[in-house]
């Protein structure tokens, strides 16, 4: 009966020694070599034997830890004070290779993390581009643009031309009163308020000068005539009109015979 075996896939020596120590759950700052080293072997051997491609850094790694091993199980030379370079001892080797494996699993960290985003950022599905041009908002025109403040001041003085030249005549004219028609208006209010009414209410605010004018040489007539009497109760206020008693102020035919100057 056939054996059939399934590896997993390590991207580098760093990543199967990391496999190694969280599968044995020790420290990585404490790491029992020899042991993680035999299984490091182990992974190596099984991989020729299954006729595997092993790739240079795997079999660079395998030596470094061996020579890890063989340095930490022979004991140490007496030191001799001498000026030449010597060689690195295992503790200053291990020390380095616990630098790389804590750079590598924070690097492998963040790079889980990215996938994990990307994964999410996979699952939000998004809505195509809309070309939104025809709503929005068209800006007036600038009816001057081009234009220098040079070029508006000709055109100003041209507009001063053609109206220096231009032969205008004005006519004027005088919007009259009359007199009689101002005192068929007071004779009118009176019969509204039953013979008698204030003089601000001949007015109103559109009313002109010439009216006031007008209606006080109404009410004169008026007085001269004896249909009223005018007076006050008291220093500027206002004048109120009285129909005089028994004077008839229904009779338009007497007013149209009065010769009354406009």
């Amino acid at each position: 009966m056939s054996v059939t075996y399934k590896l997993p896939s390590f991207e580098g020596p760093l990543d199967l020694l990391l496999h190694l120590i969280d599968k044995a759950e020790v420290d990585i700052t404490n790491i029992p070599i020899s042991e993680i080293t035999d299984q490091y072997m182990e992974y190596v051997s099984l991989m020729e034997e299954l006729e595997l491609e092993v790739a240079s850094e795997f079999l660079v790694m395998a030596a470094t830890l061996l020579s890890i091993k063989s340095k930490m199980l022979l004991p140490k030379p007496p030191v001799i004070d001498l000026d030449l370079d010597y060689e690195e001892n295992a503790e200053d080797t291990l020390e380095e290779l616990v630098h790389k494996l804590i750079e590598y699993r924070k690097y492998k960290s963040i790079a889980e993390h990215l996938r994990d985003k990307e994964l999410e950022q996979s699952l939000v599905y998004s809505r195509e581009p809309v070309d939104l041009s025809p709503y929005a908002v068209e800006e007036p025109r600038n009816p001057v643009e081009g234009l220098e403040t040079f070029d508006l001041l000709l055109a100003f003085q041209k507009a001063l031309r053609r109206v220096a030249n231009r032969n205008v005549v004005a006519k004027i004219r005088r919007d009259e009163v009359s007199i009689k028609d101002r005192i068929r208006d007071v004779l009118r209010y009176l019969r509204m308020e039953g013979g008698r009414l204030l003089f601000s209410r001949l007015f109103d605010e559109s009313s002109t000068r010439d009216e006031l004018v007008v209606s006080f040489l109404a009410l004169l007539e008026l007085m001269k005539m004896k249909k009223i009497t005018c007076y006050q109760h008291g220093r500027f206020e206002d004048i109120v009109i009285q129909a005089k008693e028994g004077a008839n102020i229904d009779d338009e035919e007497e007013l149209e015979r009065m010769e009354i100057d406009h």
